[in-house]
């Protein structure tokens, strides 16, 4: 019976994977329809289907689907007011005509601050500022949109939050796992200069290549100078060092970013009482912080997602404060909702797949042995654990798309389970590590399932499937090269 049901589970999942890939189906209406599937054929009651993976899983990225809804006002806003487009104008100005500087730049800053910060609220605020940059340069929008996502996988790969469960689950130390994340990091930088350079010419950009050359060796060599400080340089002893200055000097970054804030405020409603009004086309200076506001809150003070766009949204107001002001103001909140909701109906979806995969989270009297679903899968997974360095290579690059979907090698689906099972199988924990961080290359990246994926392809207006195409070869070939590279190190 079991036989069956694994036969039947993973006929559906490459099914609907296939046809959603191929685009014969939308995501919106396949991703329901395989978190049924999948619930029912795994064991679970028609009733537990109904209640845990269609209605609370509707409901399971609550939190992803509001932020993007809040932030999806702010940019509308942003958009109305005239601030977006004097944002584009500026950054036109300012950028040269180095389109190709300008993207690798980006994609730098965006790898830089993802090391720290992560989740669809930091995607929206750090976009509303890079995006308009890259598309005054005439940057495409899929491939201002690969180029966020590389980054974000890029930034991903060091970020510290990040590596909690391979030292929780698997018993890894930080000094194992830092050198082959930079290793990673290394990698993705290199693919991702190949592909600012294929997309820019698809794009219709003149390109210099002697000059993308020599520009790249000294991009390069500043990432390995770097990379090496960060891995030999930064020892325990001096990050304890740095976390002291940085409690010590804490309170004065924050009292000097309130103030700086504060004092915008004042600025904006001194403007509104003296009407200092601009032409109809004017934007005044002040009003470029209205991006950044959001995101000092978020970094200094830790302030909740939320919290953060609604300030800025009353910044916007008072910034651009003049008369019909605040009936475009309810527009923009009204029309950012809207805009934003063929993404959240998608985000349903996922939640929905997530649940009936890994389950609510809770546990049931009916299920006394954990999920069904669950249960079903660890032993076949079992059955794939590679003996040798070349057939680890050659299975998990074959299975590499797996983590597409929310499958079986996806993190945010039923990776960490796997790995938990590839553990207790006697597996090397850096191997099944380097396994992660590898095939994740392709979920951070190309995964239509990820909310970030999802908000950047509706806010460029490009279909997220065509994303996945846009960007799978370059993702699974640094998969395959990180598997090497695992292979290599700890098998």
């Amino acid at each position: 019976m079991e036989n069956i049901q694994v036969i039947l589970l993973l006929g559906i999942f490459f099914l609907m994977t296939i046809l959603m890939f191929l685009r014969k189906i939308p995501a919106l209406i396949a991703l329901p329809v395989m978190a049924f599937l999948i619930s029912i054929i795994g064991g679970v009651s028609l009733e537990d289907t109904i209640k845990y993976v269609l209605g609370q899983g509707s409901l399971k990225l609550h939190s992803a689907y509001t932020i993007a809804m809040f932030g999806s006002m702010l940019s509308v806003l942003l958009q109305k007011t005239g601030i977006a487009e004097s944002f584009i104008k500026k950054g036109a100005e300012l950028s040269g005509d180095s389109p190709w500087t300008i993207a690798v730049i980006m994609l730098i800053l965006i790898a830089l601050l993802f090391t720290t910060i992560g989740g669809l609220g930091a995607v929206i605020m750090v976009a509303t500022i890079v995006l308009p940059i890259m598309a005054s340069v005439g940057i495409g929008p899929m491939t201002s949109v690969g180029i966020f996502l590389i980054g974000i996988s890029m930034g991903g790969a060091l970020n510290v939050g990040s590596w909690a469960v391979y030292i929780d689950v698997l018993g890894l130390k930080v000094e194992q796992i830092r050198p082959f994340a930079l290793i990673m990091f290394s990698i993705t930088f290199i693919a991702s200069l190949v592909y600012i350079t294929v997309q820019l010419f698809r794009d219709g950009q003149n390109l210099k290549l002697k000059k993308i050359i020599r520009n790249s060796v000294i991009f390069l060599g500043a990432a390995v100078t770097i990379l090496v400080l960060y891995n030999y340089v930064i020892s325990e002893n001096m990050q304890m060092f740095v976390d002291k200055v940085i409690r010590e000097t804490g309170n004065g970054l924050k009292w000097i970013v309130l103030v700086g804030v504060i004092s915008l405020f004042i600025t904006a409603i001194i403007r509104i009482i003296l009407k200092k009004n601009e032409t109809e086309n004017e934007v005044h200076w002040i009003t470029y912080f209205a991006p950044i506001i959001p995101l000092l809150l978020i970094l200094i003070f830790s302030m909740d997602f939320i919290a953060a766009f609604i300030v800025g949204l009353i910044y916007v107001f008072i910034a651009t404060y003049k008369k019909g002001r605040l009936n475009l103001f309810v527009k923009s909140v009204f029309e950012g909702g809207g805009v934003v909701m063929p993404a959240v109906a998608l985000m349903f979806g996922i939640g929905m797949l997530l649940v009936a995969v890994m389950g609510p989270g809770i546990e049931l009297e009916a299920y006394p042995n954990g999920w069904p679903v669950l249960n079903i899968l660890r032993p076949v997974i079992l059955t794939i654990i590679p003996s040798n360095p070349f057939f680890y290579v050659l299975i998990f690059t074959i299975a590499a798309p797996l983590a597409l979907y929310r499958g079986p090698l996806n993190v945010w689906g039923m990776g960490y389970g796997i790995a938990a099972v590839f553990l207790a199988s006697g597996m090397n924990p850096g191997a099944i590590m380097g396994l992660l961080l590898a095939v994740g290359q392709i979920q951070g990246i190309s995964d239509p399932t990820n909310t970030h994926n999802v908000w950047l392809a509706n806010e460029m207006r490009v279909d997220v499937q065509k994303v996945l195409w846009n960007t799978i070869s370059y993702s699974w070939a640094l998969a395959l090269v990180g598997l090497i590279i695992s292979a290599l190190l700890f098998i």
